[in-house]
C-alpha cells in the first residue's frame, strides 16, 4: 500500500493545495485556450441544497467573517455596479472578465458592466513575487474601500480596511496575479468578485461552492448564482440585521428556487474552529509529518463532532493527501470514504471528482484498468463541467493510460492529444504540461 502514497505524490499538483508553481508561458495564453473556447456556453447545474438549508447558509456566509467575526448589518452594493481592469493585464484578462459578467448578468440578475473609468469594482493585476511581499499568503484577495494596489499598501500601514465596518459598498479592489495560469487568473476573478458583491465568509461545510475554502470549486456554480441573485434581492436592503434578513429569506427563495421546496435537513452543527486550525494548519505546514499530523487531528475532529458533511468528507481527503507511506492502507480507505460521502452530499460532483482521481491513480498502479474507466468517466463529466483544466487533462490522461494497456492505442493517442489544451490551461506552459504527461505515464509502470 506503499504505491498509494507515491501516487497521492505525483498526482499533488491537482490537489486543492494552494502551491507556488513555475512561471507560466503567458506567451501561450491565446484566444484558442480561453474558457469560451475550451469549454463553451458555461453549463452550471441548478443548485440541490433545500431552501431551508440555503437560508441558513446566507445568513452565515453573509453575517460572519471567516475569522468568526460578526458582521452587524447586510452589506453591498445598491444599484448598477461598475468594474474596471488596472495593472499588467494577464493577455485573456479582458476575455475571461468579460464572460464573467455576462454570467453575473444573466444568472444572478446583477446591473454589472465593465468601463475604462473609475469604477465600484477595481482588479489589479500585479506579479505573484510582489503581492506575496505584502500578503505573504495570499492568492488574490478583495479588500474594502481602496481603489489601487498603491492605496492598499499606503493603507496597511494604518487603519482601516475592515469589512465589519462597512455598509453600503462604494469601492472594492480585488487582487489578482498578473503572472499565473488561465486557470488560476479565472478562478481568482470568480471568487473575488463573488465576494465583492455577496457574502464574505467562507465555510467548509457547504460542497458545491466557490465560498469553500477547500478549493474545490473555482468557477461559480448553481449555488452561488442563487445566493448572490438573494443577496442582492430588491426586498433586502442595506443595514438590515441578521433577523431581518432571516424573516425575509424564506420568501425570496420560494420565488428564486421552487425546486427547493419547505422543508429540509436539521441544522448542521457550528464548524469547530480547533478543526479550522487544523485543516489550515495540514494546508500550510512545511513538512509532511507536521501536515499530517495536523490532518489526523481534523479528521478525529470531525469524527467526534458526528459530521457527514463535506467537513469530514474534507478531512478524509486531507488525511489520505498528507499520509507517510507507512499509513498507505488508511489512506486508501480514507479516499474510499471521502468519495462515499461526495457521492451522497448535494452538489458535491466536483469534490468527488478530485477524490476519484487519486483513486484512479491508484487503480492504475494496480492494473485496474477498468476501475480507473468508470472512475474517469464521471469524473471527466464533472470537471468539463465546472471548467477545471487542470483536473480535466490529468482525468483525461488517466483515462488514457488505462485504454492504452487494454490495448486501444489509437483512442489513448487521440485522448492524450485532446488533453494537452486543458493542460496548458490548467498548469500554464507546454514544459508543465509534458510533466503532468509523463507523471501519470509513470503510475502505468511496474
Amino acid at each position: 500500500m506503499k504505491r498509494v502514497i507515491a501516487l497521492l505524490a505525483l498526482l499533488a499538483g491537482c490537489a486543492p493545495v494552494l502551491e507556488v508553481g513555475p512561471t507560466p508561458d503567458l506567451a501561450l495564453q491565446t484566444r484558442a485556450i480561453s474558457s469560451q473556447a475550451l469549454f463553451g456556453a458555461p453549463r452550471p447545474q441548478p443548485t440541490q441544497v433545500p431552501n431551508a438549508q440555503i437560508a441558513r447558509d446566507i445568513l452565515e456566509l453573509g453575517f460572519q467573517l471567516e475569522s468568526g467575526r460578526e458582521i452587524a448589518a447586510l452589506s453591498r452594493f445598491e444599484g448598477p455596479v461598475t468594474l474596471r481592469l488596472a495593472g499588467r493585464l494577464p493577455p485573456l484578462a479582458v476575455l475571461e472578465t468579460d464572460r464573467l459578467l455576462g454570467r453575473l448578468r444573466r444568472e444572478a440578475g446583477l446591473d454589472i458592466q465593465r468601463q475604462t473609468g473609475p469604477a465600484n469594482i477595481n482588479v489589479e493585476f500585479v506579479p505573484r513575487t510582489e503581492m506575496r511581499r505584502s500578503v505573504p499568503e495570499a492568492s488574490c484577495f478583495v479588500v474594502p474601500d481602496v481603489a489601487s494596489w498603491s492605496a492598499f499598501r499606503a493603507r496597511l500601514r494604518g487603519s482601516g480596511l475592515n469589512w465589519s465596518e462597512v455598509l453600503e459598498r462604494d469601492t472594492v479592489l480585488v487582487i489578482a496575479p498578473s503572472d499565473a495560469t488561465v486557470q488560476e487568473m479565472r478562478d481568482c476573478l470568480h471568487e473575488e468578485v463573488a465576494q465583492a458583491l455577496g457574502p464574505l465568509n467562507d465555510l467548509y461545510r457547504i460542497a458545491g461552492t466557490v465560498w469553500n475554502d477547500d478549493n474545490f470549486q473555482t468557477v461559480l456554480t448553481g449555488y452561488d448564482m442563487l445566493v448572490l441573485r438573494v443577496w442582492n434581492h430588491p426586498s433586502l436592503r442595506v443595514g438590515m440585521s441578521k433577523a431581518e434578513v432571516a424573516r425575509r429569506l424564506p420568501a425570496i427563495l420560494a420565488t428564486l428556487n421552487p425546486r427547493g421546496g419547505s422543508g429540509g435537513p436539521a441544522a448542521p452543527s457550528p464548524t469547530n474552529r480547533d478543526w479550522i486550525r487544523a485543516v489550515e494548519g495540514a494546508l500550510s505546514a512545511t513538512t509532511p509529518a507536521r501536515s499530517f499530523g495536523l490532518a489526523r487531528e481534523a479528521l478525529g475532529i470531525a469524527v467526534d463532532q458526528g459530521w457527514q458533511d463535506s467537513r469530514l468528507a474534507f478531512s478524509l481527503f486531507l488525511f489520505a493527501r498528507f499520509a507517510p507511506p507507512a499509513r498507505g492502507a488508511d489512506a486508501l480507505d480514507a479516499l474510499t470514504q471521502a468519495s462515499r460521502l461526495y457521492g451522497a452530499l448535494p452538489d458535491a460532483a466536483v469534490p468527488r471528482a478530485y477524490v476519484d482521481l487519486h483513486l484512479a491513480a491508484q487503480a492504475l498502479g494496480g492494473k485496474q484498468y477498468s476501475l480507473v474507466l468508470q472512475l474517469t468517466e464521471r469524473s471527466i463529466r464533472a470537471a468539463r463541467r465546472s471548467e477545471n483544466g487542470a483536473l480535466l487533462s490529468s482525468l483525461m490522461l488517466l483515462r488514457a493510460q488505462a485504454l492504452a494497456a487494454q490495448g486501444a492505442v489509437a483512442q489513448a493517442t487521440e485522448l492524450r492529444r485532446d488533453a494537452t489544451p486543458f493542460a496548458l490551461y490548467g498548469f500554464g506552459s507546454d514544459k508543465a504540461a509534458d510533466a503532468r504527461r509523463d507523471e501519470i505515464a509513470l503510475l502505468a509502470q511496474p
